[in-house]
């Protein structure tokens, strides 16, 4: 195993099963997407699983718990971080995975619920 890759298990949490096992050069975080044996998954959660030896824990193993996905068109960076949709919206919802609650499905383009934050404001 290279230093910087660690073993992955990919499991689906809906219906809950193991996709298999890859190699990755990245760490995903939850909001990521991954593309598994010709499929787009969104990764949920990250588990780190640690095996006791000489004495000491060693990392051996990364869990990701994803679901399927489509990547999403529409992003925007905020603070570092890419979040799904028009973030000038304020019904969006800020989030790596969830576009926001009057449009989830988007596309954010057009959307009749658009209002910026200036428009409390006034």
């Amino acid at each position: 195993m290279e230093p910087d890759s660690l073993s992955t298990e990919v499991i689906l949490t809906h219906p809950r099963q193991s996709l298999g096992k890859v190699q990755l050069d990245w760490t995903p975080q939850p909001g990521n997407y991954l593309d598994f044996e010709g499929q787009t998954y969104a990764v949920l959660e990250r588990r780190h699983r640690y095996q006791f030896k000489s004495g000491r824990y060693r990392l051996y193993n990364v869990a990701l718990y994803v679901q399927s996905a489509q990547r999403p068109a529409e992003k925007t960076l905020i603070e570092g971080r890419w979040v799904v949709g028009d973030a000038t919206c304020i019904y969006n919802a800020h989030s790596e995975i969830v576009r926001c609650a009057v449009n989830p499905q988007g596309p954010c383009k057009d959307c009749r619920y658009y209002e910026s934050p200036q428009s409390k404001l006034g």
